[in-house]
């Protein structure tokens, strides 16, 4: 009882003793069993038929410090209770910042990973963009488009040039014709002679035809046939040169526009191929985030939970102490540590209930990326599919340069 007696005889100092209460307000047989007065006073006893509350100072002193004793410890168990407190204090405040930490930490990898992939969006746009101005100034249907045209005027000028050719060499034949005839008709008259038997006289043909012509249009109308044959035969042989290096150039010009587009099909196959393994990589430290959060919202629910009880026992300890009787209701120290680890407590709850709506909605953020990975992912792959299994494998049976020609 030492240790109890100093705490309590430290109470007792500091605090002055309640006034003494009037013996004249005494109820009368009380008052005289106080002042030991009257026929049946007896030393501490309780009188027949009457038991007072009249105790030896020992016992009152007793009494005393029994109260002490008690007041001592429940200042140390209110005592105990805040340190208690205080720590579960900080241990909420140092777990609600770590998660604060913890979610700025996420936020600023999500930010990061969002300015990574705008960054690569905006390349893969760009790229396509200057991949479309190429193919618009060198497309290879268009290519093809105007080689067919070029074609078609080469045919038909190489048609228009055979009618040439073939009616300058019916001019050449029915000159030639009528040279053959000609010629015979002279060889047969240089052929006669005085005593040829089939001479006779001809008297009308001793005459000059209107329309003979004269040696010198004579002569310059087969020149002139023959420079005209002269002259289409040479535009049909520059023609066919022609043709034949139109046929070389638009043949190694589609081999050239096949060979750059199937380099361009092979870049983007590539470029998609890398593009769809970032993005997996992402998905995959995204379904890891979406693992730690939901641990973490776990986690949230948990420390909630376990403030329950905190707050009854602190919510119950003022319940009962709010039927203290008469001065005892008194706003003392313990009063207002209780009602202070309340607030804190709700306080802490509120932050982690505000905390855990954070994590909640991160998790949504974190699912919609998934989804929209998972999305980008299938498309990605789609777009592989086309490009790599159905127009590169299309683009293997392509014409060779000899077939292109017409030469096959």
């Amino acid at each position: 009882m030492a240790g109890s007696e100093a705490p309590g005889r430290a109470l007792l100092t500091a605090e002055p003793p309640p006034p003494p209460v009037p013996a004249s307000a005494l109820p009368p047989r009380v008052f005289e069993a106080a002042l030991k007065t009257g026929p049946d006073s007896s030393s501490g006893l309780a009188t027949a038929g009457f038991r007072t509350a009249k105790y030896l100072p020992p016992e009152w002193h007793q009494s005393n410090y029994a109260q002490y004793h008690r007041a001592f410890a429940s200042c140390q168990e209110a005592e105990r209770n805040r340190d208690e407190a205080k720590e579960l204090c900080q241990r909420t405040a140092a777990a609600a910042q770590r998660a604060q930490q913890d979610s700025t930490a996420a936020l600023g990898q999500r930010l990061q990973d969002i300015h990574f992939w705008k960054g690569e969006l905006q390349k893969e746009i760009e790229d396509l963009d200057a991949e479309t101005g190429l193919l618009a100034a060198q497309k290879e249907a268009e290519l093809i488009r105007n080689i067919q045209e070029l074609l078609k005027r080469t045919l038909m000028q190489a048609s228009n040039q055979m009618r040439l050719n073939r009616d300058h060499k019916e001019v050449c034949e029915m000159d030639w014709s009528d040279k053959v005839e000609t010629y015979n008709i002279d060889d047969n008259c240089g052929r006669y002679h005085n005593q040829s038997t089939n001479i006779q006289f001809h008297p009308s043909s001793v005459k000059f035809e209107e329309s003979a012509s004269t040696p010198e249009t004579w002569a310059k109308f087969s020149h002139d046939n023959i420079y005209k044959a002269e002259r289409e035969k040479l535009a049909s042989i520059n023609l066919r040169a022609l043709i034949d290096n139109i046929l070389h150039d638009i043949s190694e010009d589609l081999r050239m526009q096949c060979a750059a587009v199937n380099e361009a099909f092979a870049k983007h196959v590539e470029e998609l191929d890398d593009t769809k393994h970032k993005l997996e990589h992402h998905l995959k430290k995204t379904l890891k985030e979406i693992g730690d959060q939901e641990a973490n919202i776990a986690a949230l629910k948990q420390a909630i939970k376990e403030k329950e009880a905190p707050v009854k026992v602190a919510q119950t300890r003022l319940y009962d102490r709010s039927f203290r009787p008469n001065v005892e209701l008194c706003r003392d120290a313990a009063q207002f540590r209780l009602i202070n680890e309340v607030e804190e407590l709700t306080e802490s709850i509120e932050s982690l209930k505000r905390k855990l709506l954070e994590a909640e909605q991160s998790l949504r953020n974190l699912e919609d990326t998934r989804m929209n990975l998972e999305k980008e992912i299938a498309v990605k792959t789609n777009s592989i599919f086309i490009d790599r299994q159905k127009c590169l494998a299309h683009r293997t049976r392509y014409p060779s340069t000899l077939k292109l020609a017409g030469y096959q």
